[in-house]
């Protein structure tokens, strides 16, 4: 596979992982004026669309990168903004989740896939001057008190003062420091799959339905019919919790898996496509071990409920890049590992919500949400916690 350029053979930051987390650290750097290498094992484009929303948050930390609006309104004209979630039971609903009413110039959830976030991202980056270095897979790193030194699967070497691991849940960065990785996986698998149906609740809302077999989100995606068609023919994402599936889902899997669980509103035409895989909860020990740290899936994974788990990655990085620039780095710990353990904790609470196969305390759960979403200051508490306006 072809190189995009060489190493140098020195760098003030390597980053290891150019994903959303890796790419928006180095956006965070440039701007700065911070030299970093940026390295990815994977060529260009060869990632899965896992992550599809981009929270309020997140759309600030772009506009401080850019006070133009031009990397969040790029982002923007990719996707499609929707102003609520809405929880149900199967398909009877039971409340909504308002993002309409957020204290933000984002008051939305913006539906679009991570190759868009990825794209817009890198486009940023190289009219800074800046690039990824593809594929160059880091084997091994060792760390001492003047820097770093990084060697590739090839036996290219890197000296970096810092390095920062954005490599994602099975980080060599992370093993390399020793950091712990505490928590553990959930029982269940999750099936992801993008597709083209049609969808009764409409592209207008994400919908959580919970129920008995498992938790199941369908969410628009772009490249359908405009929300302001008024019905529901159009590209979706589908995550939902099962006990077994294939590796590869198909067609027929993900009808059987939407008739099941919410019957009647949905009619699978194709699968673009689909994978399965299982999730942890789990936050690193510590975020930094001397010249080595951690942002993104390196230093906290969660479910997908809610979909913060791209976000709280692109906040990290930003958060990291400020810190590297000002020489805060204990800060930059203090301040970000208490938001990954809070939004585990929430994720953890909402998937075993949704998941609980117990009657009785399904029956309590279908109670009182309707009732507690009837008052104004919850709903706005838990949209601001999913858009993660409290981790400013």
């Amino acid at each position: 596979m072809t190189r995009t350029s060489a190493l140098p053979a020195r760098t003030e930051v390597a980053i290891v992982g150019a994903g959303p987390t890796g790419l928006a650290l180095a956006v965070t750097l440039a701007e700065a004026g911070i030299g970093f290498v940026l390295l990815d094992k994977q060529a260009e484009g060869a990632n899965t669309s896992r992550a599809a929303v981009v929270h309020a948050r997140t759309l600030e930390v772009l506009d401080e990168l850019d006070p133009t609006g031009k990397l969040s309104g790029e982002l923007i004209g990719r996707g499609i903004p929707v102003s609520r979630f809405r929880i149900r039971d199967g398909a009877r609903p039971l409340t909504a989740i308002p993002f309409d009413g957020l204290r933000t110039a984002h008051p939305y959830a913006l539906m679009v896939p991570q190759y868009e976030t990825e794209a817009v991202l890198l486009a940023r980056l190289r009219a800074l001057g800046g690039d990824a270095h593809r594929p160059y897979e880091v084997t091994a790193i060792t760390h001492d008190g003047d820097g770093v030194t990084l060697t590739t699967a090839t036996g290219e070497t890197l000296r970096a003062a810092y390095a920062v691991g954005a490599d994602g849940m099975h980080s060599v960065v992370r093993e390399a420091a020793g950091i712990g990785f505490s928590g553990n996986a959930y029982g269940e698998s999750f099936v992801l799959a993008d597709a083209v149906m049609d969808w009764a609740p409409g592209p207008r809302e994400v919908s959580l339905a919970f129920g008995a077999a498992g938790l199941t989100v369908v969410a628009p995606l772009p490249g359908g019919t405009s929300p302001a068609a008024g019905h529901g023919a159009g590209h979706y994402r589908i995550v939902a919790t099962v006990a077994e599936a294939p590796a590869e889902p198909d067609l027929r899997f993900v009808q059987g898996l939407l008739d099941e669980r919410v019957p009647g509103q949905a009619t699978v035409t194709e699968l673009a496509w689909s994978s399965r895989f299982r999730i942890h909860h789990r936050v690193a020990d510590r975020y930094r071990a001397g010249r080595l740290l951690l942002a993104g899936d390196a230093a906290h994974v969660h479910s997908p409920a809610g979909g913060q788990g791209m976000n709280t990655g692109i906040q990290d990085a930003y958060a990291l890049g400020r810190a590297i620039a000002t020489g805060d780095l204990d800060g930059y710990e203090a301040r970000r590992r208490p938001v990954a353990r809070r939004v585990v904790a929430l994720t953890d609470r909402m998937t075993r919500v949704a998941t609980t196969r117990n009657p009785a305390l399904r029956a309590v759960r279908n109670t009182l949400l309707p009732l507690l979403g009837r008052v104004p200051a919850l709903r706005r508490r838990l949209a601001t916690e999913l858009a993660e306006l409290n981790y400013r």
